[in-house]
């Protein structure tokens, strides 16, 4: 085998200042708890890389769970030998040999840290490069759009030579940037969200709203599925789902709210509920799928009724995407198929035929006073179940579960 190593690049926490050193534990944590089965597997970790010696473990089992890390900005399968010009000549062909199949241009490219090396880079360059187009075929050299770049890294410890730059998630280690609630329903937006939050460092909780019998124990099947691809990119692959009994209230505010404000006040009382549990459990903020203007309750004027209610931040990853560019983010992260699953959420099983979409906050306040909300927004806040979602462990509701379910309202 080639490549004995993967070099592992920082990207955007190398600006992180004082910090850097904690972000880097938390991506090296990440990293490790990743690749826990493969007990053959070291690490190298420098100043702003992070070595993974393979020991003769097939490099794809590595970067297939190196391509659901946060934190990194790309990575390179590398080979290493000593700082010697012979030696790096020799791998250099070694590497090349085995990634230009299909290429017919490359250029060598090279960055010498190590300064006692007798040679600048410009020359390792013009050195590696004329021993590969001498003992290759079909090969020539193209500079400025070559098919196939060989990097060569000349550093203290010793020698790397890769082909290629693998891009990686970016971002920052999930968990850095505290503990949020995701609002989800079980649509495209909302998973998208979730991926989005994790990206930015955010480790999440989940909140579902159901309302049995009215929604199906399919429709928070798939609620579960979707969390189960978002738990890849979690710090240890779980994340923690929590169901709102939401069928007495709901059924409340459609008794006692004019049609048109239903929605509305729905959307009010679910921020309630989520406010409510995320103090409850020192969740910093909330987080949810909308997105501006594509249904009646996310226009800007229902956005400002809505959050009347809470004085927690409302982080919404996916407010400026317009549905194709959440549809495609969607397929990326494998939520897609799911979430197109025809079963209904109690968003969307009461949905009035005219929703208001310019509502009054005056007047969210003045039907509110029609019924004690008070004590439904509590019973619902007590009676949450949770549930622990991990990555590659589908959790498999039965008829049962919804029996035992129904049972709670």
């Amino acid at each position: 085998m080639i490549y004995d190593r993967i070099l592992v690049r920082y990207g955007e926490l190398s600006i992180k200042g004082k910090n850097r050193k904690y972000f880097k534990n938390a991506l090296h944590k990440i990293i490790r708890y990743k690749l826990r089965d493969f007990n053959e597997i070291t690490f190298e970790i420098t100043r702003d890389r992070c070595y993974i010696i393979l020991n003769g473990i097939e490099p794809k089992l590595v970067t297939d769970q190196l391509d659901q890390v946060f934190g990194i900005q790309s990575y390179s399968l590398a080979a290493r030998c000593e700082n010697n010009i012979e030696a790096i000549k020799s791998k250099a062909l070694e590497v090349i040999r085995k990634q230009s199949l299909k290429a017919t241009t490359f250029k060598v490219e090279t960055k010498r840290s190590d300064k006692q090396f007798p040679l600048i880079s410009s020359e390792v360059s013009r050195v590696v490069g004329a021993h590969l187009l001498i003992n290759t075929d079909n090969l020539t050299v193209n500079v400025h759009q070559p098919q196939l770049t060989v990097y060569v890294e000349v550093r203290a410890e010793g020698t790397f030579v890769m082909a290629e730059q693998i891009k990686g998630l970016g971002g920052f280690p999930v968990g850095v940037g505290g503990k949020g609630l995701l609002m989800i329903s079980g649509g495209i937006d909302s998973p998208v969200a979730g991926y989005l939050m994790q990206k930015r460092g955010v480790e999440i909780d989940a909140i579902h709203f159901a309302s049995p019998p009215y929604t199906s124990i399919r429709s928070k099947q798939k609620v579960l599925d979707l969390i189960e691809k978002n738990a890849h990119y979690a710090p240890k692959e779980e994340i923690k789902v929590h169901v709102v009994p939401f069928t007495d209230l709901q059924k409340a505010i459609y008794d006692h709210i004019p049609a048109s404000y239903t929605m509305t006040i729905m959307r009010r009382m679910m921020y309630r509920i989520a406010e409510g549990f995320a103090k409850k459990h020192n969740i910093l903020v909330l987080a949810n799928g909308e997105s501006l203007g594509q249904v009646a309750s996310q226009t800007l004027a229902s956005m400002y009724a809505i959050n009347e209610v809470t004085h927690m931040p409302i982080i919404r990853p996916v407010a400026t995407l317009d549905k194709n560019e959440i549809i495609d983010l969607a397929k990326k992260i494998a939520t897609y198929q799911i979430s197109i699953r025809p079963y209904e959420d109690c968003c969307t099983i009461f949905v009035p035929d005219h929703p208001v979409t310019n509502p009054s906050l005056e007047k969210c306040l003045a039907f509110e006073q029609n019924f004690d909300f008070e004590p439904f927004v509590q019973k619902c806040i007590d009676d949450i179940e949770t549930i622990t979602v991990r990555a590659n462990e589908l959790v498999e509701l039965t008829h049962q579960d919804e029996c035992s379910i129904n049972h709670l309202f």
